[in-house]
């Protein structure tokens, strides 16, 4: 693909103001790949994930206007997809939120030796959704937990029980899987 833009971010940024069609498309182009990898990390069905990001997109493309240049372009519709994906879960699914926790289950759990052959898509995509959505706006994102109240309409310390459970949850998948890969490596 030819450079249209040269590597100038700005002249992008002014040519998606003007609705330029050729600018989206690069846009689009550009950023298609990693926003679909966001949305998966919030929704494991690939075509509502698919859907969430072309819904994004067209809120990007429509309201760039609203883009202010403060900070990163990228960094600013990324935010829109995983607004778009947690709607869309908030909309179609109902996410139950568990406020107690046990304080003896906190106990951290002692550290196993880590391989590093595993797909951490699939264990994210095992986790539950209210786990899933925490846990990905905490570590992906960089939310704090007051935000992620804030966004998720819930407390802080239901956010902070929920990333608790999710990488404990996420610790058992991971030490499942590479349970079953040991086991299959010595039947072989």
């Amino acid at each position: 693909m030819k450079l249209l833009f040269g590597n100038k971010k700005e002249d992008l940024l002014s040519r998606l103001k003007k609705q330029d069609p050729a600018a989206q498309k690069a846009f689009y182009e550009q950023n298609v790949k990693k926003f679909l990898s966001v949305g998966k990390s919030y929704i494991s069905d690939l075509y509502q994930a698919e859907d969430c990001v072309i819904k994004a997109f067209c809120k990007i493309f429509k309201h760039i206007e609203s883009f202010r240049g403060e900070g990163n372009l990228e960094g600013w519709a990324r935010r829109i997809v995983v607004n778009e994906c947690l709607n869309f879960i908030k909309s179609h699914k109902t996410v139950f939120y568990i406020d107690d926790i046990n304080p003896s289950f906190m106990i951290e759990a002692p550290e196993e030796e880590v391989a590093f052959d595993f797909n951490a898509q699939d264990l994210l995509d095992q986790l539950p959704d209210a786990y899933r959505m925490v846990f990905n706006l905490y570590v992906l994102e960089g939310y704090s937990h007051q935000e992620i109240a804030d966004t998720l309409k819930i407390s802080t310390a239901v956010s902070k029980t929920q990333l608790f459970r999710a990488k404990e949850k996420l610790r058992v998948l991971y030490l499942q899987q590479q349970k079953t890969m040991k086991n299959e490596h010595i039947q072989r």
